[in-house]
């Protein structure tokens, strides 16, 4: 661990600064400056019972995210991780059976070589001592949900592009969604009325950051 440090010196994931101690995965400055939301960024969108996020999506938590999915730094998971479980923690905690993710396609899995939904979601499962499961696929490549416009053409956009990969198995059930960023909520409402369908009882989402109103 030394070695890698003086290889590739630890950053914090959000200004991106060098910190001296390879453990802390955000520095001082910025987990006292974060935009952290009011009353965990509850939002209410379709077909989702409620969703949480610690943190509005701007400035430098905006520049880290982008990092996370679109730079390698997949890193980022273990800095998000007790952020989201400590949301989650605090308003819905006792409301779900599932904890799940919001998928990639194959296609951007191959693009990025990684979910970083799944390696968020597995990094807030370890922290609420839970095991991840997986429970809906992308079945068709969309595109990115950032450049298509107003909030019906990203629900048009997305629109069938998920299925349920046993749908006994989430029937009767409270699904909690993992997820990166919620900026207009097209995505997790998909996903949501999609598990709705296969008869699970109620769909929950937890993200690293949202859009402020």
């Amino acid at each position: 661990m030394i070695l890698l440090d003086l290889l590739y010196p630890p950053r914090c994931a959000f200004c991106h600064k060098f910190v001296k101690n390879g453990s802390v995965r955000i520095c001082p400055g910025c987990e006292g400056m974060l935009p952290y939301t009011k009353d965990f960024g509850k939002q209410k969108i379709e077909f989702v019972a409620q969703c949480v996020a610690p943190l509005y999506y701007e400035k430098d938590v905006r520049e880290s995210l982008l990092r996370y999915k679109f730079e390698s730094c997949s890193g980022y998971a273990k800095a998000y991780a007790p952020l989201v479980a400590d949301c989650i923690r605090q308003t819905i905690s006792d409301k779900f059976d599932i904890l799940s993710w919001i998928p990639v396609s194959r296609k951007r899995l191959r693009e990025r070589g990684y979910d970083q939904a799944e390696l968020l979601a597995k990094a807030v499962a370890k922290e609420l001592n839970l095991k991840p499961e997986p429970v809906l696929k992308k079945i068709r490549n969309t595109q990115p949900q950032s450049g298509t416009g107003t909030a019906e053409k990203r629900r048009a956009n997305i629109a069938g592009a998920y299925r349920v990969l046993k749908p006994e198995r989430v029937s009767g059930k409270r699904i909690l969604l993992i997820d990166d960023i919620v900026t207009t909520g097209s995505t997790v409402r998909e996903c949501a009325k999609t598990l709705g369908l296969a008869g699970a009882d109620a769909v929950y989402c937890a993200a690293v950051a949202r859009k402020r109103e």
